[in-house]
């Protein structure tokens, strides 16, 4: 029920008013003066202020100036029987909604009323729709609660805030434009333009004119002076994907932008200067490409001042439920399916394979799925043959063959740690998760897979599958 206070000092006025606006079901207020208003705003929550413009010891004007201090979110509705277009200025610039001159119809002041309430109500609810669109693209969609992706957001957080330059590591597919837009977003710039440039989709030749644009008669067919992407992130971010790419000759162009915030266009003489934050991404190792002199060692320095790494699914594999889950929303949604999940033995298949593909290819697989399965859940059956032939117990052999060594390198101990997890589940799935007859599978102790299950969380891991790992 929405709080009416009526401020008047002709006691009829507001008798009249608390009469009339209780039968329209509003809770009322009524304060002949502003010591008795500002008693009722100290006490109380007010939606709705009626103030008599002229008034006795502080004018209307004042009492609004006042009222809006204490409670921002309150709509004053002048009332006055001094009508002028004086006074309805100042009553509008203290922050009334509307203004009425008496005598008055009750009506009126009822319509009103409702008015400035679902006014109210709108703005409130674009505040929600902004606060859930920032909250959106809080971290740009990305989908995440394992350590690994925390660790990102952490750090996200702590350099969003700043100006310096950012270089997202990380295999293809793994969201480093998702990241890039969370960092633009939760930035001082997130109103300003964020540009995005694939510096391998776009040829050499035409690269350096798309960033820095060019003057009609550059070259052949240029037809008209062009402003280049760096102009049009002026004030914003431009991010810069898969930057090991670009040519010897564009690298000292972009790492004059990194220094001195300036370029020419191609063909012309003139300097255009530019604020623009830097991201880059690339899934190369550059201390590699720095080594084999195919990318300018002063620039890796001034791109790696605060580099963030995205790590492969692989390393995330607590992140695969949630995920699809996202995604199974989402295409359900986009595509008219009624798909209900992923079942149990599905999602174990799921999260023993390596995704070499990363989120993108986790993606794909349930859009393919939805699309073809239309209702129900997912099973293994529906999931393609590469990923699905994994159930069928391959040997250590055929995994390890089946591993690879990306350019941006590997860990070791990671790759070692996961191999051993995914034979562990193996042994528990087949054993009907029984510590231990795995034990025995795998020629262990029992108290060694005990020790291993825990330090690698593998209960955990079942049980988001559906099962409990039993101990005789």
């Amino acid at each position: 029920m929405a709080h009416v206070l009526v401020i008047d000092d002709e006691p009829a006025i507001r008798l009249a008013l608390r009469k009339f606006l209780k039968e329209q079901n509003y809770e009322v207020s009524i304060a002949a003066n502003s010591d008795e208003a500002f008693k009722v705003l100290e006490g109380d929550i007010v939606d709705v202020a009626l103030v008599d413009l002229v008034m006795p010891k502080m004018d209307g004007i004042e009492i609004i100036n006042r009222m809006k201090r204490m409670q921002p979110d309150l709509i004053p509705i002048v009332i006055t029987g001094f009508g002028t277009i004086t006074s309805a200025v100042q009553a509008m610039k203290a922050g009334a909604f509307h203004y009425l001159t008496k005598p008055f119809d009750l009506d009126d002041v009822a319509s009103v009323i409702k008015t400035a309430l679902e006014h109210r109500g709108l703005k409130e609810e674009n505040r929600i729709l902004r606060d859930q669109l920032h909250k959106e693209y809080r971290f740009a969609k990305i989908v995440g609660k394992s350590e690994e992706m925390a660790a990102v957001f952490d750090l996200v957080e702590k350099v969003a805030a700043t100006d310096s330059t950012v270089l997202l590591l990380g295999e293809s597919g793994t969201g480093k434009e998702l990241v890039a837009r969370a960092v633009h977003y939760n930035s001082r710039r997130k109103d300003k333009p964020l540009v995005t440039v694939n510096c391998a989709a776009i040829p050499e030749e035409l690269l350096e004119s798309e960033l820095f644009g060019h003057v009609k008669g550059a070259y052949t067919g240029a037809i008209a002076t062009v402003p280049g992407r760096f102009d049009s992130a002026d004030h914003g971010s431009i991010f810069l994907d898969e930057i090991g790419d670009m040519s010897f000759k564009l690298q000292v162009k972009l790492l004059r932008v990194l220094q001195e915030q300036s370029f020419e266009p191609v063909g012309s003489t003139k300097t255009h200067t530019v604020d623009v934050r830097i991201i880059a991404a690339t899934n190369q190792d550059l201390d590699r490409a720095v080594k084999e002199k195919r990318f300018r060692e002063d620039l890796y320095y001034r791109l790696n001042v605060i580099p963030i790494r995205i790590p492969p699914l692989r390393e995330r594999t607590s992140d695969i439920p949630l995920l699809t889950d996202h995604f199974i929303r989402k295409f359900n949604e986009a595509n008219g399916c009624g798909i209900e999940g992923v079942e149990k033995a599905a999602m174990r298949v799921l999260m023993t394979y390596r995704w070499p593909g990363n989120v993108r290819e986790l993606e794909n697989m349930i859009e393919r799925s939805a699309v073809l399965k239309k209702q129900g859940l997912i099973e293994t059956e529906d999931l393609p043959e590469k990923i699905s032939g994994m159930r069928d117990g391959d040997s250590a052999t055929v995994k390890t063959a089946k591993m690879d060594v990306p350019e941006t390198g590997i860990s070791l101990r990671k790759s070692v740690a996961e191999f051993e997890t995914e034979l562990i589940l193996k042994a528990l799935e087949k054993t009907g998760w029984n510590k231990n007859k795995a034990a025995r599978l795998l020629k262990l102790n029992r108290t060694t897979l005990v020790e291993k299950i825990r330090k690698r969380n593998i209960e955990k891991l079942i049980r988001r599958t559906g099962h409990n790992v039993q101990g005789d």
